[in-house]
């Protein structure tokens, strides 16, 4: 699955030294002023998977492929970007071809990097953004209303439909509340997607704290925590200047120098899981001698729809998925001690793959 995460933020809050820590590189410049990433810099980041290390070491398995995300550094936005101040029209754009957006709030004192609206409030900067969001939401809905209404009325049902969700979304926008508040039936989720809207996709917020309070945050981030839980999200802690350096090191030392912090990981793969977790999405593996490969899925996805990541035509033909559980695969010493213990299950089309599921699918085409 091709998965897009937008970092966002106002300038100078750690967007892009968390980016370069998230892809191990200094792809984005992080500079001191204002709109330092103006193109938008995308980088693919593997997904932490401890269970991939074990798999591999039990089948042999000479190479070791992790799930991915993408992760977009977009530009800072000011105050006025929904009507294009700054880069607005531009840092917009770019959110709305994500699937999530994860909200970096400044949460540190420091007087030598300028803060764009001169003082740290984390939860201002996290308001200005939503409501640059609302707004550019707001005007692009109520554009399309008249045209909607006009072929509801001449008795177009998919116009008739489209215009329902549109005016869900309006009602919350117009009370300020982003447009991921509405409760959307099941039904009505694919027509929800469709409309793009900015404050529909799902949201992290994380919590940019100096070095001292990268394990523990401080009293800005608790803020933080506080407004994540209220918007009924979730909110991470993490130390960007930390995350860069652990990045520079090499895997021997990192465990030494996140030990001296307090800290068990890195921050950032609690991120990476954090907007895995978002997306709804779970994990399952195909082993073997080749390779040892994590499979990006959505929670609730049947057998056949699993196979289809591999490739359409596995899913086209499927005929059924021979299943291991995680636990049992690695307790029993592989395929063959699960088949012989009676763990490996012959699974069909109807089967919702589980989290953690060792499969091998079985196809004709």
């Amino acid at each position: 699955m091709a998965l897009k995460v937008a970092i966002v933020g106002l300038p100078n809050v750690g967007k892009s030294t968390l980016f370069n820590a998230l892809t191990q590189t200094a792809a984005a410049q992080a500079a001191n002023y204002p709109f330092c990433t103006i193109e938008p810099n995308v980088g693919d980041v593997a997904v932490p998977e401890p269970r991939l290390e074990g798999l591999a070491k039990v089948a042999g398995s000479k190479e070791i492929i992790p799930a991915r995300i993408n992760f977009v550094d977009v530009a800072g936005l000011v105050r006025g970007a929904s009507k294009g101040e700054g880069l607005g029209n531009q840092f917009l754009a770019n959110i709305r071809d994500c699937d999530a957006v994860v909200f970096v709030a400044r949460c540190f004192e420091d007087d030598d990097v300028t803060h764009v609206e001169g003082r740290v409030d984390p939860i201002d900067d996290l308001e200005i953004i939503e409501t640059e969001l609302m707004l550019a939401d707001l005007e692009s809905l109520e554009k399309r209303v008249v045209n909607l209404d006009k072929r509801a009325k001449a008795g177009d049902k998919e116009s008739a439909a489209t215009l329902r969700l549109v005016n869900l979304a309006l009602a919350e926008l117009r009370e300020g509340r982003p447009a991921r508040m509405a409760k959307v039936a099941p039904e009505d989720e694919k027509g929800w997607r469709m409309l793009q809207l900015l404050t529909s996709k799902p949201a992290l917020y994380v919590c940019n704290v100096d070095e001292a309070s990268a394990a523990t945050g401080n009293a800005l981030s608790q803020k933080v925590a506080e407004r994540a839980a209220r918007d009924n999200a979730n909110s991470v802690v993490i130390s960007a200047k930390i995350e860069s350096e652990i990045a520079q090191l090499d895997p021997d030392e990192r465990g030494e120098f996140l030990a001296t912090l307090g800290l068990e990981e890195p921050g950032l793969n609690r991120l990476i899981r954090e907007a895995y977790k978002l997306l709804g999405l779970h994990t399952y593996f195909t082993v073997g001698p080749k390779e040892a490969r994590a499979w990006t899925i959505p929670i609730g996805a049947t057998a056949p729809q699993a196979a289809g990541e591999i490739h359409t035509d596995f899913e086209k033909g499927f005929i059924r998925a021979e299943t291991i559980a995680y636990d049992d695969y690695i307790r029993l010493g592989g395929e063959v001690g699960a088949r012989d213990a009676g763990k490996m299950r012959s699974e069909g089309k109807d089967y919702v793959v589980r989290d953690g599921d060792v499969m091998n699918f079985r196809f004709n085409v």
